[in-house]
Parts: structure tokens; sequence; C-alpha cells
């Protein structure tokens, strides 16, 4: 008989590298696989009740008085404070918010070394998973085989022949790549030599230039459609795979309440879902739900952190959050802020989208749904009322478009990309232990 393995994750925390990875850790559990999550302090309890080995870490100085309840709070703060920063142009964001929100990473990365070190040698994990945008040295200093994942756009992993990350620009229209480029570097270089200097200094290996993630690694797993990669552009090598999508299968069923699913003569059924960070800014929740109420459809909405702000006309029900992967797979369009899982999981489910970024890669993936024609981009801020109901009546009258989708979701759907992660970090244990005896 075959041993369990230990596998240790460690995501960022927000909703979705944590779902991602709940997703890909269930699959290695029912295999009989010991699960440990080392989870940031606000998930506090909602990882063991799956049966995961629970672990809390704090990113900063814990605040006096009693702990919140809400996980991924840590991060929706810090985007609330910074929300006026997504109206500028993604150039501008680079001084502003991408540099700000890459420092506030390393900030948490320095104050937990120690605690991630102890939760290490205590469980001596026999693979250690990161779905993060920033090394954490303690993991690749454990002597355990490391896996990276990128559940950001594949664009995290920068070339010279695709756009540069966080830009949103074109594919076939280079003329401003260099200019961003150039802005990249004269915002980050400083900050990424000290963090560079220190990752060395706790005993791992340097960084590749301007990048905060290492390549060298025992795998690397992204998740993105092959419909929509990159790869024929920025070829990578053997280390990594791709996982089309990562739905995760812990989500509850969901039935459409009544009011909408029986509501004649309204037609489409629509997901609204502006993410657990997107849907903290109660004004653009509003602006959407007062002009998609006007029109003949119904909605289903995610309502976000400020849910008991955010009122909804007759046309919609909706939740504070929402079993997702249950819904998609119920409606005839998602219009979406462009986070990477509610794109592939759109993808993976054949829906195509109208997408409004707000922040970091959700500019790359709003412009690759629109260049490759499975969806909209608009303006997140600038929009007009008949921009966004001419884009959904665009979309949801393209039957070919639908009909595409639907054909490009069967296939994404049958390449199971769950379970193609699930055995690249379980082979990378097995390989470990093996060379170990």
């Amino acid at each position: 008989m075959t041993e369990p393995l230990t596998i240790m994750f460690w995501p960022e925390s927000a909703y979705g590298p944590t779902n991602q990875c709940i997703g890909l850790a269930a699959i290695l559990q029912q295999r009989g696989h010991r699960i440990v999550f080392a989870a940031e302090s606000s998930w506090a309890g909602k990882l063991a009740q799956l049966g995961f080995i629970e672990e809390l870490v704090d990113l900063a100085e814990p605040a006096d008085g009693p702990a919140d309840e809400d996980p991924g709070k840590f991060w929706t703060d810090f985007i609330a404070e910074t929300a006026p920063e997504f109206r500028k142009p993604t150039i501008s964001q680079l001084q502003t918010f991408i540099q700000p929100t890459y420092q506030a990473l390393i900030d948490g990365a320095k104050y937990c070394e120690p605690r991630l070190r102890e939760i290490v040698a205590r469980h001596r994990p026999d693979v250690i998973v990161e779905d993060n945008v920033v090394l954490f040295p303690a993991l690749v200093c454990a002597g355990a085989p490391f896996v990276r994942i990128v559940s950001c756009s594949p664009l995290e992993v920068p070339g010279p022949d695709v756009p540069p990350p966080f830009s949103g620009l074109p594919s076939a229209d280079r003329s401003q790549w260099a200019a961003y480029r150039a802005e990249f570097d004269r915002t980050h270089r400083a900050m990424w030599s000290d963090f560079n200097d220190w990752v060395q200094q706790q005993g791992a290996a340097a960084l590749p230039d301007l990048e905060f993630m290492p390549r060298d690694n025992a795998a690397n797993l992204y998740v993105y459609p092959m419909e929509a990669d990159y790869v024929a552009a920025r070829p990578l090598d053997s280390t990594w795979v791709r996982m089309d999508s990562s739905v995760r299968e812990t989500d509850a069923d969901y039935q459409v309440p009544a009011q909408v699913a029986d509501r004649p003569p309204y037609s489409a059924l629509i997901y609204l879902s502006l993410g657990s960070l997107g849907g903290a800014d109660v004004e653009l929740m509003r602006r959407l739900i007062d002009v998609l109420g006007s029109t003949e459809h119904r909605f289903i909405v995610s309502k976000g952190p400020q849910a008991d702000r955010i009122a909804l006309p007759d046309n919609m029900v909706g939740e504070q959050m929402l079993p997702q992967t249950k819904i998609i797979p119920q409606v005839d369009l998602v219009i979406s802020h462009g986070g990477n899982n509610t794109v592939t999981e759109s993808l993976h489910f054949g829906k195509p989208l109208v997408v409004l970024p707000l922040f970091w890669d959700q500019y790359e993936n709003a412009q690759r749904i629109d260049e490759l024609g499975f969806g909209v981009r608009l303006d997140t801020y600038t929009f007009t009322d008949d921009e966004l109901v001419g884009a959904v009546d665009t979309v949801l009258a393209d039957t070919a478009l639908r009909e595409r989708m639907a054909s490009m979701g069967e296939a994404i759907r049958a390449r199971d990309g769950l379970r193609v992660g699930a055995d690249v970090i379980e082979r990378v244990g097995r390989e470990h232990c093996a060379a170990a005896e």
C-alpha cells in the first residue's frame, strides 16, 4: 500500500487563490493524502471544516480587539482604501497601486517568515504548494519540493512577445509595451532589489530579474484554457503544466429562486459578480444594478462584502456570497470583473462574458476575452447605460458565439484541469519520497 503524502498549501489571503487551492486539496484529500493549509488568520475555521489541517498565519501585527470573522478581510480592507486608483490608466497604477500592493505582500512575507518555518518544521510536508505572487522563502528552504501555482493571468510570467502584466494592452498592438515596461522598471526596481536580497538572505536562490516568484521549481502550474493561452507567443519549459481550468467541487448546489426562475416575460438569465473585492465598491455595484434592473433580463447577483447596502429590483436575486461554480452552468451570460477564477470558470462552462476590470490581472483578462471574441470589454467607470445594455444584448443575440462557447466549454471540461493539477502535485511528492528512500 502506498503511503499517504503530507501536502502543504499556502495561498494568498483572497478568495480566488484560496478557492483554487481548496479545489486541488479536496481531490488530493480524496486520494488519501494529509492536507495542511497554512492560511492567513481571517480564514480561521473555514478550512478545518473541510477536513484540512489548518495552521493560521498573521501577515502583520494583530490588531487589538475581537478577531474579524470575514475570510480575506486583510485584502478587502486594502482594496477599499485604494479603490480610487482603479480609475487611473494602468500605466499610472504602476506607481500608485501595483507597487504598493507588491510592497504590502512583501511586508507580509517578511513578517510571517518565522511562523511559516515553524509550520513546515511541525508537519514536515512531502511537497509544498504556494499560490501567490511573491515568494515566501520558508517554503523553498524546507527541503521539500516546491510547486508554484499561477492562478492569476498567465501574463504573470512575462516574455518579450506578450503584453506586459497588469497593462491590459492588446496582443496585436505593441506600440505602448515599451513605455509600460520602462515605467514598471522605474517604479519597481528598487523594491524588487531589496526583496531579492532578503530572499537570498533567508537561504533561497536569487529571483529572475524583476520577477517576485521563482521559475526553477519542482513544478509550475497555471490556470488558463488552451483556447485563450499565450503559450505560442511565450513558450514555457517542461516544468510548466497548464490546468485549463480548476473548478472546485466543494460548492453547495444552487437552485435558481422562483422569483427569477419563473418570471415571464423576462428572457436571459445572467450572473453578475465583481468578486469579493470589487463588490466592495458599493457605488459601482448600485450603478450596474440600476442599469441592468431596467432591462428585460433576469439576474443572480453576488453582492459582495457590502451586501446590506445593496438593494435589488424585482428582476434580481442575490446574496453576499454565492456558490459560483454551481450558478454559472445555469446562466446564459456572465458579467464579471475579470478575475482569473471567474473568467476560467465561465470558459469552463462555455459562457460568454461582459468584463468590467478593476485592478491587477483583470485588465489583461478583459482584453483577452475581447480580442479573442469570447465577449466584450467595457471601461468600468466610464461606460454609458447604452454601452452596457448594448453589450449584454449583442452577446446574447450572437447565436454563433454562444454555440462556439458551449463547444469550447465541453472541450475544456474534458481536459479536467483540476485533476491534471492534482496529478502533478502528487507526482512531485511521490518522486521526492522515492528519492529519499
